[in-house]
């Protein structure tokens, strides 16, 4: 019965499982130092996250494991680290395109994040708490987490998007708008509901 109809039970272990493939592919490259980031940034974003759910910011009704903790920390430790990872990774060198680049990420994350609370039980922001305090987040997490990364995995472990990607009529250029404006429509729409 418990898994009959429970969306949050299968997008939770999707995306735990989507996590570890992708995660799993970039730690191959130096288990050592993208496993210390992984790691650390899975610590890290558990500990942010039981902060805010203690400060009530936040809740998770749906958990795989309601009996052991009050947030899904086995989300947070695969999902969070393989973003991190991904973003140092293929993060382009100059701060000009890691911006562009970071904003994708974020735009599609925060995606997913509003689509979640509005559509499942896997979160549920209180009053304290909108998307604009999860959005910053978002950035400050995968920006320190860049600059972290940097400073543990040495650059000839990493496959950074050429600046080149992002010029009009290459790939990255597309890519970029394409999400950008998308999102940005979304992110509209839902402020607009919510007034």
């Amino acid at each position: 019965m418990y898994l009959h109809n429970n969306i949050e039970l299968y997008l939770t272990i999707t995306a735990i499982t989507l996590s570890l493939i992708g995660s799993y592919f970039i730690l191959r490259k130096d288990w050592k130092s993208y496993g210390i980031v992984y790691l650390l940034s899975g610590i890290v974003g558990n500990i942010l996250c039981y902060i805010f759910v203690k400060l009530t910011f936040y809740s998770f009704p749906f958990r795989l494991f309601p009996q052991i903790s009050i947030m899904p920390f086995e989300t947070i430790l695969t999902m969070f680290p393989f973003f991190v990872i991904l973003g140092i990774y293929y993060s382009p060198r100059s701060w000009a395109y890691k911006i562009p680049f970071y904003w994708v990420i974020v735009h599609l994350g925060m995606v997913s994040e509003t689509l979640a609370h509005n559509l499942t039980n896997l979160i549920s922001y209180n009053y304290e708490w909108d998307f604009w305090d999860s959005y910053t987040w978002w950035w400050i997490f995968l920006l320190l987490f860049d600059y972290v990364g940097g400073l543990i995995v040495p650059c000839h472990l990493r496959k950074p998007i050429s600046q080149e990607a992002f010029k009009y009529g290459n790939g990255g250029f597309f890519i970029l708008h394409f999400v950008l404006i998308v999102t940005v429509f979304l992110g509209g729409y839902y402020v607009g509901l919510k007034k």
